[in-house]
This record gives structure tokens, C-alpha cells and sequence, in this order.
């Protein structure tokens, strides 16, 4: 193992430690199977953002074969999907070895980025990670909400769109 998988390695154990499993649905993962959703930090479900931070997004999953991963990630606000750049696309260097072979588990690991520009909003992450034919890997939805950054210590929120039932 070299250095870089091993950090990366290191990486997803210290988040699974102090990550708690995030509520999530299947959104449609075709050739995988989704076991373990963690953002980190996340003290609260939905997870609140904090504008100007960054949080971990792992998922743990076992699927079968494919050469490559590319992820796509939207917000869906009010029903509708908004793009979501993430530095990223690229599955093969967020914590999985390609090829990716079937009957063994994974951990993909990426940042989420939270813009200070970004409205305070309550929304939902789509996350997929698509295969060589662009079929999902696997396809999780999660409720987060983006709030200001407050240095006092207390929460100024404003809260618009999507409730999570």
C-alpha cells in the first residue's frame, strides 16, 4: 500500500469513528449497494452546513465491476436540480483502487464544499457515483440544511424549500 492510500485509508477510518450514520434514501443505485452514509461533522440530522466550511462525505458500498467512477452531485430545491461542483468527479481518486471489483466493500470518500455565498436554505443532496455505462454505482439522497457561520457560538438561521418527511 502505498502512502497516499494509506492517508486516504486513515482518513476514512478517523471519519467513520466520529461520523454518525446519516439518513439517506436510494435514489436508483443500479449496480451497487449502499451501506453506510457519514458526513462529517454532522451533530444533527438533517446535518446543518455551515457556510464557509467544508464536511467529508463517505459511503461505504460494495458493487460489482467497473473500470471507472465519476460522481455527480445536485441540490434539489423545490423539486428542482441545481448542479454542485465538487473538486472531485473523479470516484478512482476519492478513496477507491480501480478497477473497481465486484464482491468487495468500498469507501468513497470526497469534500463538500459550503460557499459563504450560498442562501441559508433547507435542501436536498443528490450524490451519485456513475460506472463505466453511466449507470449509478450507487444513488443517495440526504437532507442538509445551509446556515450562517455564527462566531458567538449560537445558530442564525433562516430556513426556505424542502422539508424531509
Amino acid at each position: 500500500m502505498d502512502v497516499r492510500t494509506g492517508f486516504i485509508v486513515l482518513f476514512c477510518l478517523i471519519g467513520l469513528t466520529r461520523a454518525d450514520p446519516v439518513k439517506y434514501v436510494d435514489c436508483g443505485s443500479v449496480t451497487g449497494k449502499v451501506e453506510v452514509v457519514d458526513i462529517n461533522p454532522c451533530q444533527s440530522q438533517p446535518c446543518q452546513l455551515h457556510k464557509g466550511q467544508d464536511y467529508s462525505v463517505n459511503v461505504t458500498f460494495s458493487i460489482v465491476e467497473s473500470q471507472t467512477s465519476k460522481a455527480v452531485v445536485h441540490g434539489i430545491i423545490a423539486g428542482v436540480p441545481v448542479p454542485f461542483h465538487i473538486s472531485k468527479d473523479d470516484g478512482c481518486q476519492s478513496g477507491i483502487k480501480c478497477p473497481i471489483q465486484k464482491q468487495q466493500f468500498y469507501h468513497y470518500l470526497n469534500a463538500l464544499p459550503v460557499k459563504s455565498e450560498y442562501p441559508s436554505i433547507k435542501l436536498v443532496v443528490k450524490w451519485e457515483l456513475k460506472d463505466d455505462n453511466a449507470k449509478d454505482l450507487f444513488c443517495i439522497m440526504f437532507p442538509v440544511e445551509i446556515v450562517d457561520y455564527d462566531l458567538t457560538g449560537g445558530n442564525t438561521l433562516t430556513y426556505i424549500g424542502l422539508y424531509w418527511s
